[in-house]
């Protein structure tokens, strides 16, 4: 009897060290393979959705605005874990124009994103000056797809980083009129600029999920943000207002800091 039980606890022993061996060497929560993810720019203005040449939408300066055109390059997209680890989404593949005239256009599909648990996106509003000095002959598809969709003034004035426009009334200004904001390079002002977000919960990528993240686009605060730009202090002897260079345009390049926020992220 003493025999067999000294050979029971030996054996028990052998058992509880191979299962802590075991449970030594397997991997952990570890996350593998490549999946997917959409980022959705939904554009609004305030709190109401944006619908062009039909709506009217007043400023904080009492400024009447029918917009017809939305338009802005998206570009150099980057995706943190939550480790804080950084995933840089590959560059000739990471330039977009979002259009609000065309519903395809306004979700961004990135794919073979390595699967894991990402807490924030950055991506930059306009081509970077390194991408742009690479010449015509180095911007692959991307020049075409520019020109194709007026965001372009030429290839020496360079890329339009954001187009804004439509009529607007105002207190001084009672007659239907113009406007046109245009963001980009201006003489030696390069005001391409960079957006991070946080995300109210991480976005699971894996290989048999594909996040949404679904980000507002306020294109109220182009001009109505921390920086207010008029645009009856800008019309040109009442032939309408234009906006492309000037003292207004870097504030308008820092208002785009303030113009997105993820409203919520689908992990399907």
């Amino acid at each position: 009897m003493k025999f067999q039980l000294k050979n029971i606890i030996a054996l028990m022993a052998l058992v509880l060290v191979f299962t802590s061996c075991s449970k030594d060497e397997d991997p952990i929560n570890v996350i593998t393979g490549e999946g997917g993810i959409g980022l959705e720019f939904d554009n609004v203005f305030g709190s109401a959705n944006l619908i062009l040449n039909t709506q009217t939408n007043t400023t904080s300066q009492g400024e009447n605005l029918k917009i017809s055109d939305v338009k802005y390059i998206v570009s150099n997209i980057v995706l943190t874990k939550e480790d804080g680890s950084t995933y840089i989404y590959p560059k000739l593949k990471s330039y977009f124009i979002v259009d609000e005239s065309n519903e395809a256009s306004q979700t961004i599909e990135l794919t073979n994103i390595p699967a894991g648990n990402y807490t924030k996106v950055k991506f930059g509003i306009g081509v970077d000056q390194t991408q742009f000095s690479l010449g015509a002959a180095g911007q692959g598809n991307f020049l075409t797809q520019a020109q194709d969709a007026g965001m372009m003034w030429s290839w020496s004035a360079g890329y339009k980083f954001v187009m804004f426009e439509g009529m607007f009334t105002s207190p001084t200004v009672t007659t239907d009129t113009s406007f046109m904001v245009h963001t980009g390079q201006t003489g030696t002002a390069y005001n391409y600029t960079e957006v991070t977000l946080n995300l109210p919960e991480s976005a699971t990528i894996r290989t048999t999920i594909t996040p949404d993240v679904h980000i507002f686009a306020d294109v109220a605060k182009i001009i109505d943000g921390t920086n207010k730009i008029k645009l009856s202090d800008n019309n040109m002897g009442g032939m309408g207002a234009m906006i492309m260079g000037g003292a207004n345009l870097p504030l308008i390049t820092s208002n785009l800091s303030d113009m997105f926020i993820v409203n919520h992220v689908h992990n399907d």
